[in-house]
């Protein structure tokens, strides 16, 4: 489980994130929703550490990750497994060299030990046969999938995937959300989720917070965001393309 409590931040005289508090789940798919520029991935940065917040905690476990030393955040941050927007995969190294990338920096396994994690990982995303191909030549719902093979390549005990659906067209989107829930369950992973995209809402959202103007506006799963009357949430989730046609009649 992480835990963040109170979570502010500002740049310069702009507040981004206002008093915020989530509480994201263990095995299950958490996910932060909003329009752009709301603060979920500010947030997002705030709970890994890629920025500091400037009041509030974060905890990992029980761990106060926020007050710990740079040597401490660094065992924590070998325990998580990152999916960047674009992917982020090194253009210059092949897709097996890629996914053994964490494994070469963080651990003193053998080059056989790290072929074979890399094949399983592999393995594990349906890409068997991909290894000597370099970025270059993937498509990108590919390039999702080993970008989500190095993630897990550490074995991770959170998941952090900030957009893993941008960019793709809506068949290759489902699949990386099945994905991304089939390896949360597997691993039993604290899995964070950052997206605008409804679909992936009402396929995986588990459990859900709604950012609005840096602020926790709303939270629950997607079992209940289409019955909300909160008007905020509501222009979010009918605006979607997806969900135009659920939009609930007014009734006078």
């Amino acid at each position: 489980m992480i835990e963040g409590k109170n979570i502010s931040k500002s740049f310069g005289d702009r507040p981004v994130l206002e008093n915020v508090s989530v509480i994201l789940v263990k095995g299950q798919t958490n996910l932060i929703i909003g329009q752009s520029g709301m603060g979920k991935t500010v947030l997002l940065k705030c709970l890994v550490g890629l920025l500091v917040a400037d009041q509030g905690q974060v905890f990992y476990d029980g761990r106060e990750f926020s007050k710990m030393s740079f040597n401490e955040m660094k065992e924590i941050r070998q325990e998580i497994g990152m999916l960047f927007q674009g992917g982020a995969l090194f253009d210059s190294l092949t897709v097996e060299e890629n996914v053994m990338f964490p494994l070469s920096m963080f651990t003193e396994q053998t080059l056989p030990e790290k072929l074979e994690r890399a094949n399983f990982c592999l393995s594990r995303v349906n890409l068997e046969n991909a290894n000597k191909l370099y970025p270059s030549e993937l498509s990108g719902g590919m390039k999702k999938r080993v970008a989500i093979a190095r993630a897990i390549s550490m074995n991770p005990r959170y998941l952090f995937c900030d957009e893993p659906n941008s960019g793709l067209d809506p068949p290759t989107a489902h699949l990386i959300d099945e994905l991304i829930r089939e390896i949360t369950l597997e691993y039993n992973m604290t899995t964070v989720v950052v997206t605008h995209d409804m679909n992936s809402v009402l396929e995986i959202g588990e459990k859900v917070y709604f950012i609005y103007k840096g602020k926790i506006w709303w939270e629950g799963d997607k079992n209940n965001i289409l019955q909300t009357d909160n008007p905020e949430l509501q222009e979010f989730v009918f605006t979607s393309e997806l969900t135009k046609k659920l939009r609930p009649v007014k009734r006078g």
